[in-house]
């Protein structure tokens, strides 16, 4: 700040000029200071020339100065330099809006690589009332400090599912479109929860099925000349139960710290269904488990705790199915809706393993209505089904699951493979010869962890197929049988070695998951606010000279139009 006066002795009024000094305009203030003591020995008259001339000067300088209290001039020195700080301190990556707007609340995009937007809302007001009040520390709080937190809000409020249809692209909606932007940076690598899908579970999905299947090589009488030891299923039911443990665990962990991540993953059309997964693999396991360490039958208690979930879930997402709305079947159907739908059919097999057929029925008849449903909203390509890839893709392997549990669950509970269950296993059989026969099936996409997900239908497939050899024992079927199984084990070895290559070799097994962090609004449309923005700062900073002029020319303008009308 500048701050001359003119002699008392020739003047009595005081003239106060303040505006901002710049860092270059600092050793031109030393000067000014020179220049003002000689000034004192000189004639008034000298003194008011050269206070003219300096001021002549300064508008060289910067064109903007206005007469204002010193308190005022003080608050908007402040604010410009701390906005100018922050600009220049964050780290811009993509296609983000930039430091300026943030003011106005517009954009929360600005903040990027700021990851408490997505922290668990308690943990984030702990975090906070740690920090010391700005009141006591004498600084005001800011507008851009209030509509950020305002923006905050509105980033935990869930996004609607034509949101995640416009701006993500892929089968799995999992890749951003170019045209979008996201409000973490690109470039920079996320903090390891905020990584980790609900995906995950889907390597418990694989791992858990293959124990089914190496009880059932065991101890089937269609595959007895196989000879094949139970220690094989022993083996496999502990890894897959100590993934389980870690997957759950490390999810769980997720769901304290980074809470708001996990709610954009529930409202993703696709994501959505993978929240069924953990107690469906809690059924393979109670199912697969090695006959040396459990009995016969199970208590009923164990297909209790696990099936009440998997119920509350089918509440929740068959009841947005029928209600309609954003999230109607027609608008968020995709193969993986096929996830919602298993867990009835396993629920429906476990309850007939701890007696409760009844139970089992009830399920049974639950799970087949919804998938009768599910299978021709996806067969019939709806346009509004936007969800569903065009190209082949592993994700089609999911509508091999539903049938082919439907089959085994109605022999579990029947006590024998009857002429239903063989008609849910001959549309699996013929959903799985279509796939098979292409060649390109997993090539030319990314790999994923989801990807283990695909792997349990073909699991299922070998199952069904080995329950149908006991009823038909034949060259064909007990063919039929070992192929199958083979091919599922082999691609979950597969699986196996790949994830353990992308997880401890070439480390990319958990990229930055951008589909949790898009914007709830186009990009299109905050351009418009900030370009607006822009507008309202640059007409407030105009002298008042200058704005009179530019309404005076407004005016005229409307005049001459009107007498031309």
């Amino acid at each position: 700040m500048d701050l001359r006066a003119t002699s008392p002795r020739s003047l009595k009024t005081h003239f106060v000029d303040i505006h901002e000094v710049l860092p270059e305009e600092e050793e031109e203030e030393h000067k000014e200071n020179k220049i003002r003591k000689m000034a004192d020995h000189k004639t008034d008259k000298n003194v008011n020339n050269k206070q003219i001339k300096m001021r002549e000067m300064k508008r060289q300088h910067k064109s903007f100065s206005r007469q204002v209290s010193l308190e005022t001039g003080f608050s908007v020195l402040n604010r410009e330099l701390k906005e100018k700080d922050e600009r220049k301190a964050l780290p811009r990556s993509g296609k983000s809006f930039g430091g300026f707007g943030s003011s106005l609340g517009v954009g929360i995009e600005g903040r990027k690589g700021d990851f408490n937007i997505f922290r668990t809302k308690s943990a984030l007001v702990r975090q906070n009332s740690k920090l010391p009040l700005r009141k006591e520390s004498g600084v005001e709080p800011q507008n851009n400090d209030v509509s950020a937190g305002e923006f905050d809000e509105s980033v935990n409020r869930s996004v609607p599912a034509g949101r995640y249809f416009a701006a993500l692209t892929g089968p799995e909606l999992d890749q951003v479109k170019d045209s979008e932007d996201i409000l973490l940076p690109k470039d920079e690598k996320w903090p390891f929860l905020l990584r980790f899908p609900i995906g995950c579970f889907g390597m418990c999905l694989g791992l858990s099925s293959q124990a089914v299947l190496w009880r059932a090589l065991s101890t089937s009488p269609a595959t007895k000349f196989l000879h094949i030891t139970p220690f094989i299923n022993l083996a496999i039911w502990l890894l897959a139960l100590s993934v389980l443990v870690a997957v759950f665990i490390t999810y769980a962990l997720k769901c304290i710290f980074y809470f708001e991540a996990v709610k954009r993953e529930y409202f993703h059309p696709v994501r959505v269904n993978f929240f069924f997964a953990p107690w469906v693999v809690c059924m393979f396991l109670a199912i697969g488990a090695p006959p040396v360490i459990s009995p016969e039958t199970l208590n009923p208690a164990i297909w209790v705790a696990f099936i009440a979930p998997i119920v509350f879930l089918d509440l929740k997402i068959y009841g947005q199915w029928l209600s309609g709305g954003k999230r109607r079947l027609s608008k968020v159907a995709n193969p993986s809706s096929h996830l919602s739908v298993v867990g009835n059919f396993v629920g429906a097999i476990l309850a007939a393993k701890v007696g409760w057929k009844e139970a089992g029925k009830f399920l049974w008849a639950i799970g087949f209505a919804h998938y009768l449903v599910v299978f021709v909203t996806l067969y019939q390509r709806l346009p509004t089904s936007e969800a569903l890839p065009k190209e082949l893709h592993p994700v089609y392997s999911m509508f091999i699951a539903t049938p082919a549990a439907a089959s085994i669950a109605w022999g579990a509970i029947y006590g024998e493979f009857d002429g239903l269950a063989r008609t849910c296993y001959f549309i699996a059989l013929f959903l799985y010869s279509s796939l098979v026969v292409r060649i390109n099936f997993f090539r030319g996409f990314r790999f994923s962890v989801a990807w283990w997900s695909y792997t349990f239908p073909m699991t299922t497939a070998s199952i069904a197929t080995i329950k149908y050899a006991e009823e038909a024992p034949t060259v064909i079927s007990k063919g039929l049988a070992m192929a199958l199984s083979l091919m599922s084990s082999t691609m979950v070895a597969i699986m196996f070695v790949s994830t353990l290559l992308h997880a401890f070799v070439w480390h990319t097994l958990f990229p930055n998951d951008l589909a949790i962090a898009i914007t709830k609004r186009r990009q299109g449309k905050e351009k418009k606010l900030l370009k607006k923005a822009c507008d309202i700062r640059r007409w407030t900073k105009q002298s008042p000279l200058s704005f009179v002029s530019s309404m005076r020319r407004h005016n005229s303008a409307d005049k001459d139009s009107d007498g031309e009308k």
